[in-house]
């Protein structure tokens, strides 16, 4: 289990470095409540097309967490960071919902290391402060798994639940584990970002994809961020949720490899 120290604090990451740093990597960022664990069936389908970079964002799995986290900013410092510790110099982002915002960020903060972008079930905006306080405060007063049924109603579609459901308890235990502070701030760091004038200036091509069950980030809206973009692609990936990297992973690494080739 390879740790880097970034930023004054330990990222827990998994680096497959298939030829040299040169080469194109694959950096795989995670959604709300959930490790790199996520994407290990779409970084195998990846695997022949580069290197291969996942991590534990700041306060999830076995990354520490950051008490005096103020923005996605300082999520996107620590991806930066880990590149520098690792001398990547090229990157293909993908990011899911959060990950998809931090991965905006840093098509505009390096765009000279950035040669296409992933953007799943994600926005410029997600929500509003109201339902995110909403959510701060469940946590605060019941935990983390006050909410757990509800986020696994918006994560997979009711397919996945009736047919994967050892599956979908497994990734319940998942958000349930995850740090109830590393949670909140990530919350605070969403509920606080609008990155609407950032999405403007991505210059790079850019896959925005969805599941047509999405609950959290509905297809229209990912649409939209799509339209913000210049050089966009926009997929529906029908049946799937909020995670399609878990509920469809087949798909999900299809739309990618035909999007880079």
């Amino acid at each position: 289990m390879p740790f880097a120290f970034i930023n004054k604090h330990t990222i827990h990451y998994k680096y497959w470095q298939q030829a040299s740093a040169a080469q194109v990597t694959f950096v795989c960022i995670n959604s709300l409540g959930t490790d790199f664990r996520i994407w290990k069936e779409v970084a195998v389908q990846l695997l022949p097309y580069g290197n291969i970079l996942l991590f534990d964002k700041r306060g999830h799995g076995l990354s520490d967490v950051v008490e005096d986290t103020e923005g996605l900013s300082d999520f996107a410092d620590d991806v930066i960071g880990l590149l520098q510790y690792l001398h990547i110099e090229k990157i293909i982002p993908i990011g899911l919902s959060v990950g998809g915002m931090i991965a905006q960020l840093l098509a505009t903060r390096i765009p000279a290391q950035v040669t296409k972008l992933v953007l799943c079930d994600t926005r410029h905006k997600i929500g509003n402060a109201q339902v995110w306080n909403d959510r701060i405060n469940a946590i605060q007063t019941n935990g983390l798994p006050s909410i757990a049924d509800g986020v696994m109603q918006r994560w997979f579609p009711e397919s996945f639940h009736k047919d994967q459901p050892v599956k979908v308890a497994g990734y319940k235990n998942m958000l349930q584990r995850t740090d109830a502070l590393g949670y909140i701030k990530t919350c605070e760091a969403i509920r606080d970002a609008d990155l609407t004038e950032k999405a403007k200036l991505i210059s790079m091509p850019a896959l925005c994809v969805v599941g047509s069950e999405d609950k959290s980030t509905l297809p229209e809206e990912v649409k939209n961020l799509a339209d913000l973009i210049t050089h966009s692609r926009f997929e529906i990936i029908e049946g799937s949720g909020h995670i399609p990297c878990v509920d469809n992973p087949v798909a999900l690494s299809k739309l990618i490899i035909d999007f880079i080739n």
